[in-house]
Order: C-alpha cells, then sequence, then structure tokens
C-alpha cells in the first residue's frame, strides 16, 4: 500500500482540490481509498492574478517566475494541510495551475505539438513538503503529438468501468471532458476507450453569475438562478454551430476559447431577444448541457447505459435535471454514487498518475490525446531530505 497525495487547481481557479489516498495495486487490480479530501482556496489576489493572466495579462518574466512560487507554495501548503492527523505521504501527484493551453487545432508551430503550461513548479514542492514530487504531467504526452488532454480516463477506467454497461463519465469543472468506458467483458475492452473535451461547463456559468452581481456572488448555488429562468434554443442552436463542437476527436479546450472574451460574445448575441439574467443564465447552462448530449450522440460509438457526473458542475441540480431530460434511456448519477468521490476525483486521479509514473507505469491513452505511444507522464523531483549524497 502506497499513501499519495494528488492535487490540481481546474480552470475554474476556485481553489487547489488535495485527496490523500491509499493505493494498491497496479491497473486491472487497481483500487484506492480516500482518506482525506479538502479545497483550499488561493488567497484572493492570487486567484485574481491567475485569472487575470489566463484572460491574457502580459506579465514580466520576473513576475511569471514569482507567481509560479506562489502557486507551488500554495500547493505545498495545502499538501502538508490534508495530512494532519494522518501518517505522512511517500508521493505527491501536482496537476498544477493551467495557465495556458493551446490545443493541436491552434497550433501555428512548424513541428504541430500542442502546447500547456501548468504553474507550481514541482521541485518547490517537494522541497517544501519534503516528499518527493510528480508534476508537469501533460508534457510527454505531448511530446509525443497528443493534446496532453484529458489525462485521467485511464484511471477512469480502471476504477469506475462495469462488466456489462457502456459509462460514460462526464467531468463538470470549468471545461466539461467525458471519458466513454466500454464494458470491460468486451475483448480488448481497454483499447477502445475514447474520450475528449465537450466543451464549457461551469467556467461560462461563473463568469456570468459575476457578470451579472458585479463580483458580489461568484457562482448559481444549486443552478437555483438558472432554474428560474427559460433558455432561449435557438440562441442554443446558433451557438452549437462554433467550430470546436463538429472537431472530431481527439480535441482539448480551455479557457483561450470559452472565456470572457466568448461569454461577452454571447451575452451581445442575446441582446434583441430581451432575456432577462436568469433566462440568460438558464441559456448558457442549457449550452454546457446541449453541448455534452450533442457530442455523445456526434462521436460515441454506442449510447451510454449510465453517465457517471463528478466536479463542481455536479452539484448543480438544474444542469443534472436537463443532462437527465436530454439523455433520456441512460441513468444520470455521480460517481459518488458508485463509490468514489466526486468532488476529489481529478486530485484522486492525479494522485494515481503519479504512482504508476513511480512504477514505471505509462499513464496515457494515445485514442485519448492523439499521441503515437503511450508515455510515462510527469517529472519526478526528489526533495533534499530523499537525495543519497
Amino acid at each position: 500500500m502506497t499513501r499519495v497525495i494528488g492535487l490540481i487547481s481546474g480552470t475554474s481557479v476556485d481553489g487547489i482540490d488535495a485527496a490523500l489516498i491509499d493505493v494498491t495495486g497496479t491497473e486491472l487490480d487497481l483500487k484506492v481509498e480516500l482518506i482525506a479530501g479538502k479545497t483550499y482556496p488561493y488567497p484572493p489576489n492570487l486567484s485574481a492574478q491567475i485569472l487575470a493572466v489566463c484572460g491574457g495579462e502580459k506579465l514580466s518574466m520576473a513576475a511569471l517566475a514569482l507567481l509560479d512560487d506562489q502557486i507551488a507554495c500554495s500547493f505545498a501548503w495545502a499538501a502538508q494541510e490534508i495530512q494532519n492527523n494522518s501518517d505522512r505521504a511517500s508521493l505527491i501527484g501536482s496537476h498544477g495551475q493551467t495557465i495556458y493551453h493551446r490545443p493541436l487545432g491552434k497550433v501555428i508551430s512548424p513541428n504541430n505539438l500542442a502546447y500547456s503550461l501548468q504553474l507550481g513548479r514541482g521541485d518547490l514542492i517537494a522541497q517544501i513538503t519534503k516528499i518527493p514530487t510528480i508534476s508537469n504531467f501533460r508534457a510527454a504526452d505531448i511530446a509525443a503529438g497528443g493534446e496532453g488532454a484529458p489525462l485521467v480516463p485511464k484511471v477512469d477506467a480502471y476504477l469506475l468501468s462495469h462488466e456489462e454497461k457502456y459509462t460514460c463519465v462526464q467531468n463538470l469543472g470549468g471545461i466539461g471532458n467525458v471519458a466513454y468506458l466500454p464494458p470491460r467483458s468486451q475483448e480488448n475492452w481497454l483499447d477502445k476507450i475514447c474520450g475528449w473535451d465537450t466543451g464549457p461547463a461551469n467556467s461560462l456559468l461563473d463568469l456570468a453569475v459575476q457578470h451579472f452581481t458585479s463580483g458580489a456572488q461568484t457562482y448559481d448555488h444549486n443552478g437555483i438562478w438558472a432554474a428560474s429562468g427559460t433558455p432561449c434554443d435557438r440562441l442554443v442552436e446558433q451557438w452549437l454551430h462554433q467550430d470546436f463542437f463538429a472537431q472530431l476527436p481527439p480535441k482539448s479546450t480551455g479557457r483561450e476559447l470559452f472565456g470572457s472574451l466568448y461569454l461577452h460574445q454571447c451575452l451581445a448575441d442575446m441582446e434583441p431577444y430581451e432575456l432577462s439574467p436568469a433566462d440568460k443564465l438558464a441559456t448558457l447552462a442549457e449550452l454546457t448541457v446541449a453541448s455534452i448530449v450533442h457530442s455523445y450522440q456526434t462521436f460515441l460509438p454506442q449510447k451510454p447505459d449510465r453517465v457517471l457526473l463528478c466536479g463542481g458542475g455536479s452539484k448543480n441540480l438544474y444542469l443534472t435535471n436537463r443532462l437527465q431530460a436530454l439523455l433520456q434511456s441512460a441513468a444520470v448519477l455521480t460517481t459518488d454514487e458508485v463509490g468514489l468521490n466526486g468532488n476529489f476525483k481529478e486530485a484522486i486521479s492525479f494522485a494515481v498518475l503519479a504512482y504508476w509514473r513511480n512504477l514505471g507505469i505509462a499513464g496515457n491513452l494515445p485514442k485519448v490525446t492523439g499521441a503515437k505511444q503511450k508515455m510515462l507522464l510527469g517529472d519526478i523531483y526528489q526533495s533534499f531530505a530523499n537525495v543519497v549524497s
């Protein structure tokens, strides 16, 4: 048994998710137990700076280095806090904070490689915590010609697949992504797994709430505000013609596409319809739901028997109810209902990816990311306490 800490801050930049887990097995016999999970908010000035940089604010190299250090210190602090009253972890897997992601569809470089930058340097986390730390998970997949995302479907496959049922694991973070898991009883089932980013999830909704309340409110609790409005189906249909939704997988996206500029374009599109703020939120929520359903109908090889939701949006009752209404025959559940904590599933996944990296087990699925081969994911950093002179 190995005790591992997983750390991640997602597109919403609402805090660092930390998961302390015990891991046994390797792949088919993989088992995890969540010992502790908690979200540690960034200091307000740090989260504001991260969001500004994600939104395109220019930084000097000195300021970028300082931001990298500040994020790493926040991650290290979260790793130390999550271990309180627990046995010490022997490994940390830190995804870091994505501040820029350029998928293959937007490549302008001659080598035709994607690009993804996560801040929160693993070497500093290792030195502060005195625990070996694995970070920079996306680089190896990108070097092999992949998107570097999504990276968790292999973990989903071993923790959430079903012997007989077709399963979709749908993450509703700032951006939505899906892992399609065929039944384990099928021959070569692992080779049939696919996945991709489906489009916006909480990112546009949270930005809209902040816009309508001048920052007084950061999100729509349980989707209550959106549920009080009426979506404009004509606008949703118009937005679904955006190029990303028609793009064949593998594909990934982020705030670079579905961020503030996209929201303001949506708000401009709404002006002729004289919608209330509640109607506007309902329409943006319907875009999230409709883009997921459109993605399933267009790209899945088989309709799912069940859809397992995770991420912050899985707590949004309006989103989950609309998904169930549109998916009809598929049972819409949360990963919590099948034994895996949905709030910390991404953090758990990066703990597992670090565990695999330490054992020399590849973490990516080339069919999902577009990489040319399976790769060991992550750079390993030892602390001084663990380096033999």
